[in-house]
């Protein structure tokens, strides 16, 4: 039954990931990509991996909106003004805003921990980070490795 599922999950990431080739995006193929990483690496059942991947696309939604969209702002905001010619009190606004934005991300990987515990076993959950992990080096390494082509192998 595993092996099928595998399979299947193999064959349906194939298609997903040919058809958002054609679409020429970027993130939904690193996405597709991650989706099969995590799945592969976590040995997820087909029970496990269907309540698991609400959870995990919900909370990465969400994280995405703090850490790109807010933190995104924040940036602006210094890069408009500088920081040479930032007020304290400027300063300690953002920095504020970074805090608080910071805390939201904690809350929302203690709410994906708390949510994973009702469809997967522990030891999975604390798994998932470690698989994260090697998916976001694996992911900079093939971005370098690309990079280094481009440029002549310098």
């Amino acid at each position: 039954m595993k092996k099928k599922f595998t399979l299947l999950a193999l064959v349906l990431i194939g298609c997903f990931s040919m058809a958002v080739a054609q679409k020429n995006d970027r993130h939904e193929r690193i996405k597709a990509l991650k989706v099969a990483f995590i799945t592969e690496k976590l040995n997820l059942t087909s029970q496990e991996a269907q309540q698991f991947w609400p959870i995990y696309n919900a909370y990465e939604e969400a994280t995405f909106k703090l850490k790109n969209v807010e933190m995104r702002k924040i940036r602006r905001e210094v890069g408009q003004t500088g920081l040479d010619n930032m007020t304290d009190a400027k300063a300690e606004q953002l920095l504020s805003r970074i805090e608080e934005i910071e805390s939201k991300v904690f809350a929302q990987r203690k709410k994906l921990s708390t949510d994973l515990r009702k469809v997967i076993p522990a030891k999975k959950i604390l798994q998932l980070k470690k698989v994260e992990d090697d998916f976001n080096r694996e992911i900079l390494k093939k971005v370098r490795e690309k990079r280094k082509k481009r440029m002549g192998g310098h």
